[in-house]
């Protein structure tokens, strides 16, 4: 009886999971009782995580839906699912997550109780959002997010923490109120058209007699709150002082899920709903994106921060997942270009969750991130220097890594619609080694110039903990990349081939993520 049960719920038990284990953990009489039930919730949540990728059908549509009515009468409801583009983020943050817990478990600072415990609620906004099919119940979840991040950089962060997080906050709620304006302009069209009040997803996929003027500027809404949270240029300025200040943790998972929300909402909402307006968008998009690729790659290689520097390559890596979500060709988005920024978001999020994880081992020995501080770690480091070395490669896109499978795939459908922008964005390869191959050789070669660099310990257990399962990932995804691949694969080849010319109006969507897998 009990299992039947679970799975039937094993959405919510999913989503809901890490906020009572957060409420446990502050309710908890020491600090260490605190971290072990910290870490049993987050393993948990993986493990819920995993019976959803066991049980997933690849080509099913939506599937482990859950529908329960939250205010009837306006529409509005509780509406969760996975589905083929979500799937690999979901994984992602419950993975993540467990790794946190075991990254901040020596964190030194007060409130360590509250900091876990914020960590769990954030992971639970994360989780909501990802599996939301109700677009209030997004936005609740949406701006959740936003409050456990505040106070992880605002409390627990750098000496500039302050002008960080009010950025950080000023960009993103600005953005959120585009997209609220946007969502009750279409919760008041779906009303005109249909005769009903509706938040859902789906409902308002079919969504088919909307005015081209209002298409636009609904678009326009949506597509710039989630540029903001990619962060897509020009609009990338707050990321680079909220993750140079934010602790270890903080930054870890501000670049593996958190920036992917901005992608995730341009592919669940701002693509379908407005397929149209997408296509006549895509090439400011692309070419936004192409600018940033290069921009994120020049400023990271003039950084001498390490920190700073891997901030600014999230600027370039993600401006390839943009590229790849906005290859149009023939009013059709490449599936190929798009099958890459989906493997490229979950790349970025551990192969630049490694590398803030080795910045912050070295912040943890010497109290620096400054290049010109380090120099010769490969001799008292020798398993930190190949945790790194590991970690550039797949950011590098090396054969091999899941870098290069990410990227290989979004060139190559890019290719095909415009040749223009994959050449230039081909430079953001080249000079993304350059760039990272410099802060190794800063960091790991060379003579030792600093003599508390002689003695530096290398990494200890826990920390190996977190930085080898990460680094078996890195090469498993470049090697085994059909593992992921073909789980998702359906649910992103129906994404690409439902914006064809012929097929743009809403109520002629194939069914594959338009309706309930069990419909």
């Amino acid at each position: 009886m009990l299992l039947p049960w679970i799975h039937s719920h094993i959405a919510s038990l999913t989503i809901f999971t890490p906020v009572l284990v957060a409420l446990l953990v502050l309710l908890c009489p020491s600090l260490a009782i605190a971290k072990w039930v910290a870490l049993l919730g987050a393993c948990g949540c993986f493990l819920e995580s995993v019976h959803i990728w066991h049980y997933f059908v690849p080509g099913h549509g939506l599937q482990f839906t859950e529908s329960y009515p939250w205010m009837p009468e306006w529409g509005i409801q509780y509406f969760v699912g996975v589905d083929g583009i979500s799937l690999l983020l979901i994984m992602l943050s419950t993975f993540l997550t467990c790794l946190l817990v075991v990254g901040a478990w020596n964190f030194e600072a007060r409130g360590q109780k509250t900091f876990l415990a914020l960590l769990l609620f954030l992971e639970s906004g994360m989780l909501g959002a990802l599996m939301a099919f109700d677009l209030v119940f997004f936005y609740v979840c949406w701006e959740i997010m936003l409050i456990p991040m505040y106070f992880i950089i605002g409390v627990w962060g750098g000496k500039n923490r302050v002008y960080a997080t009010t950025k950080f906050v000023l960009y993103t709620v600005f953005g959120s109120l585009l997209m609220l304006v946007a969502a009750i302009c279409l919760y008041l069209l779906h009303k005109k058209e249909f005769g009903v009040y509706s938040t859902n997803l789906l409902d308002l996929y079919r969504l088919s007699g909307l005015p081209a003027s209002a298409q636009f500027w609904l678009f326009c809404a949506f597509a710039l709150a989630f540029a903001i949270k990619v962060p897509l240029w020009p609009f990338h300025t707050w990321l680079p002082h909220a993750h140079t200040e934010a602790p270890t943790t903080g930054s870890v998972i501000l670049a593996g899920v958190l920036l992917k929300m901005g992608t995730y909402g341009l592919l669940r909402f701002a693509i379908p709903l407005f397929p149209a307006v997408f296509i006549d968008f895509a090439p400011l998009l692309s070419t936004l994106g192409v600018i940033g690729i290069i921009y994120g790659a020049l400023v990271a290689w003039q950084q001498p921060d390490a920190k700073k520097m891997v901030a600014y390559s999230s600027v370039s890596h993600l401006g390839f997942v943009v590229v790849g979500s906005c290859a149009v060709l023939h009013s059709m988005i490449s599936p190929e270009a798009l099958t890459g920024a989906v493997y490229q978001m979950i790349n970025h999020g551990v192969s630049t969750g490694m590398l803030f994880f080795l910045v912050g081992v070295l912040y943890d020995r010497r109290h620096t991130r400054m290049l010109e501080d380090f120099g010769g770690l490969a001799q008292p480091m020798p398993w930190f220097a190949v945790l790194l070395i590991i970690a550039t490669l797949g950011s590098v896109g090396l054969p091999g890594t899941g870098g290069f499978v990410g990227e290989f795939l979004i060139l190559l459908g890019t290719f095909q619609s415009s040749p223009t922008i994959a050449i230039l964005a081909s430079l953001g390869v080249l000079l993304g080694a350059v760039y990272m191959l410099t802060l190794c050789r800063k960091v790991l070669f060379g003579p030792i110039t600093h003599k508390e660099n002689t003695s530096l310990p290398d990494v200890t257990g826990r920390e190996a903990l977190v930085l080898v399962p990460l680094a078996l990932l890195v090469v498993g995804m470049g090697v085994f990349p059909n593992f992921f691949l073909d789980q998702v694969r359906p649910s992103i080849d129906h994404l690409a081939k439902t914006y064809s010319e012929y097929r743009l109006e809403r109520t002629e969507l194939p069914p594959l993520c338009c309706k309930r897998g069990d419909e």
